[in-house]
């Protein structure tokens, strides 16, 4: 088997976060770039990816990965034999960064492997090795302290069991009544959790810590800067509230680091931000082999990456989704489509796909045949 041709078409997809209208987004978007990467080959079969663009979170766009794709990594893949996914991978990784792009194409190329096989790709990663329906998160992002409670009680309603409290954007003074707000709408059995995206610094995190733990906070993600991994280790040994490294681990390499360092008791892992399935699943191993667990994290994926997360999430054991709900959120923020098939069992709950590959059918319009 040879890949023939590899083509890219970038779309723009409107997000409903669920919150109302909103003035002041604080850097959040309500709109996601999104590139759709297709790899043939001659045996008639076609891989999908996509790759799920933020300037300010990964430094891509989806016009810069169309350019990077189809001027500069797809010459390299032509004529390669997709099965071989490490080699191509290998190929295409002197290109420096550019995590979600590499992502998309690693994606494209499981999806052919599955498809040739007839697996669906976690079969590719040693099989399920949990339940089917996958629990999920909800993130609120930091509007007010009611608006804050109320769509966090119209989602706890339609069936979610923790809440995820965007902050680090405001006072903490505000962060706490916005806290506070929401424990009182959901009652104490929800799980509660919180995500500052490196918003706080080391003191602030140690100062809140306390209103936190009185909170009965699941755990505190990302509280200071991404390259801040020993502000991460000092906060680890001041508060009794586990700690998620987010943004701070892209890579194995930044993985490791962080063991090393011992900044984290949960590490966030999903394909984007780490270049690619099989790297979610290295780090993964490595985090188990040191006692932390992992978490799915997200980058407001649409269907076909959300697919690709709820795959290595069914596979993976160290994603441990039944202490920290998985963070898929592309698939009920999107309100268009892109695949035909169901990727929730309900609102609450994402389902595993069935079928070859990442196990989705594009919906027709957004085929590139």
């Amino acid at each position: 088997m040879k890949i023939t041709k590899i083509t890219t078409v970038p779309h723009s997809i409107d997000i409903d976060r669920h919150v109302g209208q909103v003035v002041n987004t604080k850097g959040f978007r309500f709109q996601s770039n999104i590139l759709l990467i297709f790899i043939y080959t001659n045996k008639d079969i076609c891989g999908i990816g996509e790759v799920s663009c933020s300037p300010d979170w990964s430094g891509e766009t989806n016009l810069g990965s169309k350019t990077l794709v189809e001027n500069y990594l797809a010459p390299q893949l032509l004529g390669e034999d997709p099965r071989q996914v490490k080699h191509c991978m290998n190929k295409i990784s002197k290109t420096f960064s550019n995590p979600f792009t590499k992502a998309g194409i690693e994606m494209a190329l499981l999806d052919i492997v599955g498809k040739f096989y007839n697996v669906p790709i976690y079969q590719l990663f040693g099989g399920i090795v949990r339940d089917r329906n996958i629990p999920l998160r909800f993130p609120v992002m930091p509007v007010g302290p009611k608006d804050s409670a109320n769509v966090a009680k119209r989602m706890v309603n339609k069936g979610f069991e923790t809440i995820k409290l965007k902050v680090g954007h405001d006072p903490l003074n505000y962060d706490i009544e916005r806290l506070m707000a929401v424990r009182e709408a959901v009652g104490p059995k929800i799980n509660l959790t919180v995500d500052a995206n490196g918003g706080w610094t080391v003191n602030e995190t140690i100062q809140i810590a306390p209103k936190l733990e009185e909170l009965n906070v699941l755990f505190v993600e990302q509280p200071v800067n991404r390259h801040d991994l020993e502000g991460l280790s000092e906060i680890r040994k001041k508060i009794s509230l586990p700690i998620m490294a987010d943004e701070s681990v892209f890579t194995i390499q930044d993985a490791l680091r962080c063991i090393k360092l011992r900044s984290a008791d949960i590490i966030s892992v999903y394909p984007g931000k780490n270049g690619g399935l099989m790297n979610t699943l290295a780090i993964a191993s490595l985090a188990e082999g040191s006692g932390i667990q992992c978490a799915i994290g997200s980058n407001m994926e649409w269907d076909v990456g959300s697919a690709a997360m709820i795959h290595v999430t069914a596979s993976i054991p160290n994603i441990c989704v039944e202490q920290y709900a998985a963070d898929i959120i592309g698939i009920f923020f999107h309100p268009e489509r892109a695949v035909k098939n169901q990727l929730t069992s309900n609102s609450a709950f994402a389902v595993v796909p069935e079928g070859p590959g990442l196990g989705v059918d594009l919906i027709d319009k957004f085929s590139a045949n």
